[in-house]
Parts: structure tokens; C-alpha cells; sequence
């Protein structure tokens, strides 16, 4: 599900295995880009070697409307086995998006839910926008139906692993 008044997505499956199992596949940065469309390869930055704050890790983005790009993220919560968020930075620093990972016991499993919420800084969708301001609704939308896809395959992804 999306918002495109806040401008948020978040999708979330109840997993059967354990929060700790859950959380493991999650902060596993190597894990998402067997799954996303768009998510192609990320790596740890700067000698860190797993999820701790202010931890540095970049992303090999491809897509076919978008083309290719790389980001540079940064760890901001590491609460295992509740969450895990980093914000996605451009080069001078604008935070351009927040993702998370939160997971809860429930059930004998673990609900797992991932969202993402564009800003709070403005980024690329914000200048494509402000350049076609007739069209800006509809590239909102599109992107972050493009972006529910992949989030969805990233969550179910995890469920088989976990599960398996």
C-alpha cells in the first residue's frame, strides 16, 4: 500500500520463524538484491561489516525507465531483532529517503513490514516533478507502485528463506 500524501509505501507478511531469524535475513544488506527488480548489489562501505548506526553502505540501482545508478546509505536504527533503517543520502548529503525494516512476534512467527518514505530532503522525484508539474501526481504514483513491487518480492523473498 502507498501514500501519496506522505509519500510512503510499506508492505508486510507474517513470517513463521523467529523474530531473531527474521532479523538476520533483513539487516543482511547482500539479501534484498536477490529479490528487488530494481536493487541490483549493495556492500558495506568504509571497513563496516554489518548493521550498526552510522554504518556506510552502497547500492547498484538499475531500472528501465531510470537507468543505473549507485547510492550511498547510512545505518540509522539497529535494533535487532525490532528494526533496521538507513537513510539514503546524495552526495552532498540530503537525506532523499528513509527504508525500515520492523519486525514483532506475533503468532508464533514474526510480522515483518517494510516501508520506505521519500525525503524528508528533496531528491531526484522531487526535480523530475518540479520540471513536469502537469505530471507530477502520476510519476509519484508510478514510482512508488515500482517500489511496492519490489518491496513485495524483497518481503516474500525473506519469508522463504526464513521459512526454509
Amino acid at each position: 500500500m502507498y501514500s501519496l500524501e506522505d509519500r510512503t509505501v510499506a508492505v508486510e507478511a507474517h513470517i513463521s520463524a523467529s523474530p531473531a531469524r527474521v532479523w538476520a535475513l533483513a539487516s543482511d544488506i547482500t539479501v534484498p538484491p536477490r529479490f528487488s527488480g530494481e536493487l541490483q548489489s549493495a556492500e558495506w562501505l568504509d571497513g563496516a561489516e554489518g548493521p550498526r548506526v552510522g554504518a556506510r553502505f552502497s547500492g547498484r540501482n538499475h531500472n528501465e525507465h531510470m537507468g543505473e545508478w549507485t547510492t550511498t546509505s547510512e545505518v540509522a536504527e539497529a535494533d535487532e531483532p525490532h528494526a533496521f533503517a538507513w537513510h539514503v543520502l546524495l552526495p552532498d548529503g540530503r537525506r532523499v529517503a528513509t527504508w525500515r525494516f520492523d519486525l514483532r512476534a506475533e503468532d508464533g512467527g514474526t510480522v515483518l513490514r517494510q516501508s520506505m518514505a521519500v525525503g524528508p530532503d528533496p531528491g531526484p522525484m522531487d526535480e523530475l516533478a518540479a520540471e513536469r508539474p502537469e505530471r507530477a501526481r502520476r510519476i509519484l504514483e508510478k514510482r512508488l507502485t515500482m517500489l511496492e513491487e519490489g518491496m513485495r518480492a524483497t518481503v516474500d523473498g525473506i519469508r522463504g528463506l526464513a521459512e526454509g
